[in-house]
């Protein structure tokens, strides 16, 4: 009895393992923004322009997510 308890427990490790490997392998490769892509392969003394690049699209997207939508009136 104790030789199937082992086998079970053998047979559970090798599906949690290729249930890892598929996941682990299925990780793709994070998208840049459409307005980084020409800097991606800018080299490390870019850093500054690259930082402020980023912080200049995340404000505008906050402000376009921001901008106050019109409310539908109510026709009760």
């Amino acid at each position: 009895m104790r030789m199937f308890g082992l086998v079970g427990l053998l047979v559970a490790l090798v599906v949690v393992g290729l249930l890892v490997k598929k996941q682990l392998g299925g990780v793709a490769a994070p998208v840049l923004p459409a307005g980084t892509a020409a800097t991606a392969g800018a080299p490390a003394g870019d850093a500054r322009a690259q930082s402020q690049q980023i912080q200049q699209q995340f404000k505008q997207s906050l402000d376009a997510a921001m901008q106050a939508r019109p409310v539908p009136a109510d026709d009760n």
